[in-house]
C-alpha cells in the first residue's frame, strides 16, 4: 500500500537569476505512477527604469508587483517508487509598467515568502519555511 510523503524540499534561487528553484523529494508513491505537482509563493518584484548609461534616473519610474507564483510538472516514480525533481518559479511579470523612450525596465529586486510544494495527485503539501530575497 503506498503511502506518499515528502522526505525533504528546500527552494534556491537559480544561479545568478531571480527564479526560485523548488527542489523536492517524495516517496511512497508507488511504482510507476503519475504524479502532478504545483510549486507556489507569493512574489513581489521591483520594476526601475535605467538609461543607457547604466544610471537609475532620480525620477519615480519604479513599479512593484505583487502577487502569486506557480509552476505545475507530472513526473513518473519509476520502479522505486520515489520523485526527486525540481520546479521554477518566475518573478511576477512588470503589468502595463513601461519605462521613457531611451530607458531599460529591470527587474532590480524580488522576494518569494510562504513558498510550498503540493502533491496534487495525493492531496498532500511540504511548506519551505524562510523568506527568499534576490539579489
Amino acid at each position: 500500500m503506498a503511502e506518499p510523503h515528502f522526505i525533504k524540499a528546500s527552494a534556491s534561487f537559480d544561479g545568478n537569476t531571480p527564479n526560485l528553484n523548488v527542489t523536492f523529494k517524495e516517496s511512497g508513491l508507488g511504482n510507476n505512477v503519475s504524479i502532478t505537482y504545483v510549486a507556489s509563493a507569493d512574489a513581489t518584484a521591483t520594476f526601475q527604469c535605467f538609461n543607457n548609461g547604466g544610471k537609475h534616473p532620480k525620477a519615480a519610474n519604479k513599479e512593484t508587483v505583487s502577487g502569486p507564483v506557480s509552476a505545475m510538472g507530472t513526473f513518473s516514480s519509476g520502479k522505486n517508487g520515489t520523485i526527486s525533481q525540481t520546479l521554477t518559479l518566475f518573478p511576477p511579470g512588470p503589468g502595463s509598467f513601461t519605462c521613457p523612450s531611451g530607458q531599460t525596465l529591470i527587474l532590480t529586486d524580488v522576494t518569494y515568502t510562504n513558498v510550498k510544494i503540493l502533491d496534487i495527485t495525493n492531496g498532500i503539501s511540504k511548506n519551505i519555511p524562510g523568506t527568499f530575497i534576490f539579489p
